[in-house]
């Protein structure tokens, strides 16, 4: 029988190298790479083809949810698997909304992650029962006068929004993105018209509070 092929995707390499030596233990699961950032595995899906991607949220330019926005307009098959240590109600839509297969807690997968890898290829969706919860409870509401001002961002505007927040330059965002740095200035101007923002400050103030980018203790 064929077996499962994973890609792991976390910028910490001692948390790939436990899940790695884990997923060892799984005769019919193999880890056939692995990617330090968003960026990174998207490049490392197109190329490899695996059937799930065990993905981090919180990684260095593109995140887990820009990296998964890109692996589905991109038409990819694989899977994404969600391996964070973040259960905020935000994370939870936003990464479901996007198509993600399955939302782990890393602080309670354990012997968990390889069947949770098995249910996504067959299919199903996973969510550890901490998230389950949090993505059942009911959503924030919406800003006076109609809809989350974030949402009416495209998934290139809420790339360009979380690297901004993260203070790359315009060339460094262009850079990341694999586009012109006049289209990335162009993405910019329009995040900060729809969310009605004046700089940088402002900006990153939104995103910290939305959840899109996170100042770790």
């Amino acid at each position: 029988m064929a077996k499962i092929r994973v890609l792991l995707a976390d910028d910490h390499a001692i948390l790939r190298e436990g899940v790695r030596a884990l997923l060892g233990l799984s005769d019919d699961i193999e880890v056939v790479g692995e990617a330090v950032d968003g960026q990174r595995a998207v490049e490392a899906t197109k190329q490899l083809d695996p059937d799930v991607v065990v993905m981090d949220i919180a990684m260095p330019g593109l995140g887990g949810l820009e990296a998964t926005l890109e692996i589905k307009k991109a038409g990819l098959r694989s899977k994404v698997l969600i391996l964070s240590q973040y259960e905020d109600r935000e994370y939870v839509r936003r990464l479901l909304k996007a198509g993600v297969s399955g939302y782990l807690l890393k602080k309670s997968a354990g012997a968990e992650l390889a069947n949770a890898i098995r249910a996504v290829h067959r299919g199903g969706l996973v969510l550890d029962p901490e998230v389950a919860r949090t993505a059942m409870e009911d959503s924030s509401p919406a800003a006076p006068g109609g809809g989350d001002p974030y949402e009416t961002l495209t998934d290139r505007e809420k790339q360009v929004l979380k690297l901004v927040a993260e203070g790359l330059a315009n060339k460094e965002v262009a850079e990341v993105l694999g586009i012109s740095v006049k289209t990335a200035m162009s993405h910019r101007e329009k995040v900060m018209d729809k969310l009605g923002l004046h700089n940088r400050t402002e900006l990153v103030r939104f995103a910290l509070r939305r959840g899109v980018i996170r100042v770790d203790p």
